[in-house]
């Protein structure tokens, strides 16, 4: 099957990792000659469930399939109308349990791609174990509706972090400017000068440089360069975005979470051209960068 019509529904273009999605999933239709409208939700769940309802009661230019990273919940009711309405469904970095039963259907290829974002969130605390082990650490977190990736990369690195180490959890929205403004309004608390931060955490590069640069306002300059000396992590580690930001000092560490789009339309095109279902969830593995043995090296001291 050629000419393959594809909507791919992404979060944000707000987001390096976005961007990279939007890149992987182009890169791969270019290359395997399918036809793919790119759709962002500006990080807005109810945007995203209107934007893709809209798209399955267009009758006149359904898509064959659709591939979406959702903003909140697992979206169900959108992937049972696209079910209904023969289009394939495949769901970025979720692993919902409703896939078996849609699967059982055989309307359309149902399937998801996913790197494990408690393994994530796991990796990220053994960072933090290499940097620092006791004290109280700042950690930004995404959205945390629908159990997504935020929630889960939460859960893993509660599983792992050690026991010294004191959370004081911020909200973001993966976005720079939601880091920063985490940031921001914390310090302006008269509590936060009493908290000895050894290290910001983020879950994403986005909301770690946005953090950083809110840092890098604070108007006195022994404060700035006291918080400036603080460890930065994220997650992501997209190679010209936060693995660059590492390689310059700007974060000390990310950990990286290789793109799902482009390898969720492979998936598709798979099993659109052999008739075949695809696997019910492909996997993808993250990895730490710079590796934990180099972190442990360069912070021999950690503690």
């Amino acid at each position: 099957m050629t000419n393959l019509n594809v909507v791919v529904a992404l979060i944000t273009s707000d987001n390096d990792y976005q961007a990279e999605q939007a890149a992987s999933a182009t890169e791969v239709a270019a290359r395997l000659g399918a036809k793919i409208q790119i759709v962002y939700a500006d990080n807005d769940a109810v945007n995203q469930t209107q934007l893709l309802v809209k798209i399955i009661q267009n009758t006149a230019q359904r898509p064959d399939a659709i591939i979406v990273e959702p903003v909140g919940t697992e979206m169900i009711q959108v992937a049972k109308a696209a079910i209904a309405a023969g289009i394939g469904w495949g769901i970025l970095n979720r692993q919902p349990e409703y896939l078996s039963e849609l699967r059982r259907a055989r309307q359309a290829p149902v399937f998801s791609v996913a790197t494990d974002q408690i393994e994530i969130g796991r990796i990220q605390a053994r960072q933090f174990a290499a940097l620092v082990r006791h004290g109280n650490i700042l950690y930004i977190e995404g959205p945390s509706s629908g159990g997504g990736a935020a929630a889960l990369r939460t859960k893993g690195m509660l599983a792992a972090k050690p026991a010294g180490l004191e959370l004081k959890i911020l909200k973001g929205d993966w976005t720079e400017r939601s880091g920063h403004h985490a940031i921001k309004s914390w310090i302006s608390l008269s509590t936060s000068r009493k908290l000895d931060i050894r290290l910001v955490g983020c879950q994403n590069d986005a909301m770690a440089m946005g953090a950083r640069r809110a840092f890098e306002e604070v108007p006195g300059a022994r404060e700035r360069e006291e918080w400036l000396k603080v460890p930065f992590t994220g997650c992501d580690g997209v190679p010209q975005t936060g693995q660059e930001w590492v390689r310059r000092g700007l974060l000390t560490a990310t950990v990286v979470s290789p793109p799902t789009a482009g390898l969720a339309l492979e998936v598709l095109v798979k099993a659109m051209q052999s008739g075949q279902d695809p696997p019910q969830c492909t996997s993808s593995a993250a990895w730490s960068f710079p590796k934990i043995e180099e972190l442990e090296r360069t912070h021999p001291s950690a503690g």
